[in-house]
């Protein structure tokens, strides 16, 4: 008896830090009230694959592009709207950018959005901007806002119970503004076990779903059990409420299970067939897509594929804008189309949802919207002499493009504009973040009104539930 109460006393003392890494619920006084969920409608989609293009991703050189300006030393940055020229695709009359022919190519499987309006919020941030586009919420909350993808792996539940419903691949947070990163990655008071199943690197997916190198099995089921006992004797303050105690002990048993199950070997990319893993193989996203189709294929729920965000990396193009927009293109171009085309030679694209978005959009001269002051963050010389300055460095809100293949979405559509001259701001049919959810959850049959209550107030999938799919993207 006394060295169980000692055991216990020691889990008691260690437990604080421990249960701050192993959760991200809100404190113990949260009250988490039953679901009010409407009857559901008809679904067009069982699964969401949201590709996520992390750090802005310009319009006019991507999916929406305008007039071309080459590249010449003496060049005045106010002529320049496109680096890139304009190649057509797979639908008569849409043009995409120089560079991006591959998803040109099955654009007849899917629709591009042109009209996205990411929120005003000021000063622009881009993991601000990143939470509420994953939230539907602005922060700061006082309230910790569940992800999309905690949502849907809620309502719905898990298509394979092995799998986890909810996987994230390719962010990590060793990088810069890590812990604004994390503040979106989570379930929030939906409880750990809809939180997202993060996969850092999908090339070494497997090791997500296997003990630490050199951890036996045994060693691992015992920590399972350890970890449960530190659950169960944490001081209340320190664990959260019941019902967030009760969603880790699941979520632990879940990835527990996952261990000993043949769905494991679908995190396993070393057994895709060569040719096929090729197709996809430009750098960890393409890999990402890849993973991304295998864990489908298994039984996952929502998949998000990241370019991942790291401050002056990848699409965050603060200098080099045209220079790195071609290294970019040449990272998603092929592995997009071949996940496009792999879903729907099997036969789950039609129930599958393909979103492409970004956060916001890029322009050389124009930072945030037309008529609203905010603070410049990049510079841009009168006079273009070097290559380093060709190409969108400001951050954009007013226009953005998104796609959507597949799952109930039309072919070939190309929804809303944005003006032709700068500034290249939404003119037609705009679309905000409150829309787009509503629009993935129609896909889904997860109606709008659907809420729970949290701290005496209700918490709806979007705010005040007020959002409303775009039902003309639908078939």
């Amino acid at each position: 008896m006394a060295q169980s109460m000692d055991r216990r006393e020691f889990l008691r003392k260690s437990s604080a830090a421990t249960m701050a890494a192993m959760a991200t619920s809100l404190p113990a006084t949260t009250f988490l009230a039953g679901c009010q969920r409407p009857v559901e409608m008809n679904s067009t989609a069982d699964t969401v694959i949201l590709l996520w293009m992390a750090g802005g991703m310009a319009h006019t050189e991507t999916f929406d592009p305008k007039r071309y300006t080459p590249f010449e030393k003496g060049l005045d940055p106010k002529r320049v709207l496109s680096t890139f020229p304009a190649v057509p695709t797979a639908v008569d009359g849409l043009s995409f950018s120089e560079g991006l022919g591959e998803i040109g190519s099955v654009m007849d499987r899917g629709a591009v959005i042109r009209s996205y309006r990411a929120a005003d919020m000021g000063f622009i941030l881009h993991t601000r901007h990143q939470y509420h586009w994953h939230t539907a919420y602005r922060p700061p909350q006082t309230v910790q806002a569940p992800h999309l993808g905690a949502w849907i792996a809620r309502e719905l539940g898990p298509l394979n119970p092995v799998v986890p419903p909810f996987i994230s691949i390719g962010q990590r947070f060793e990088v810069g503004e890590a812990e604004e990163l994390k503040a979106f990655h989570t379930a929030g008071f939906l409880g750990s076990e809809y939180g997202p199943f993060l996969i850092r690197d999908p090339s070494s997916g497997l090791e997500s779903v296997r003990p630490p190198a050199g951890m036996t099995i045994e060693r691992f089921e015992r920590r399972n059990q350890l970890y449960r006992e530190l659950v169960e004797h944490s001081p209340l303050g320190e664990r959260g409420s019941d019902y967030q105690q009760e969603s880790l002990v699941r979520s632990m048993e879940r990835a527990y299970g996952l261990l000993k199950s043949p769905e494991a070997a679908a995190f396993d990319l070393s057994l895709e067939p060569k040719e096929s893993y090729a197709a996809y193989d430009t750098g960890r996203f393409g890999l990402g897509c890849l993973l991304a189709r295998r864990l489908v294929e298994a039984g996952t729920r929502f998949v998000s594929v990241t370019a991942e965000y790291e401050p002056f990396v990848g699409f965050d193009t603060h200098e080099n804008g045209h220079t790195r927009m071609v290294g970019m293109k040449q990272m998603i171009d092929r592995p997009i189309a071949q996940l496009v085309r792999d879903l729907e030679k099997s036969g789950r694209l039609d129930r599958t949802l393909v979103v492409l978005a970004s956060e916001f959009s890029r322009d050389m001269i124009v930072e945030g919207r037309p008529g609203e002051t905010v603070q410049e963050q990049s510079e841009v010389p009168d006079v273009i002499e070097d290559i380093k300055h060709y190409g969108m460095h400001r951050h954009f809100t007013d226009g953005g493009s998104m796609l959507m293949f597949g799952g109930g979405i039309k072919k070939g559509l190309v929804y809303g504009k944005t003006a032709d001259e700068r500034p290249c701001e939404t003119v037609g049919d705009h679309v905000v973040i409150d829309q787009v959810h509503q629009t993935i959850y129609h896909a889904l049959g997860i109606q709008r009104e659907t809420h729970y209550e949290v701290e005496g107030r209700p918490f709806y999938t979007t705010p005040d539930g007020k959002g409303e799919a775009v039902l003309d993207l639908f078939v």
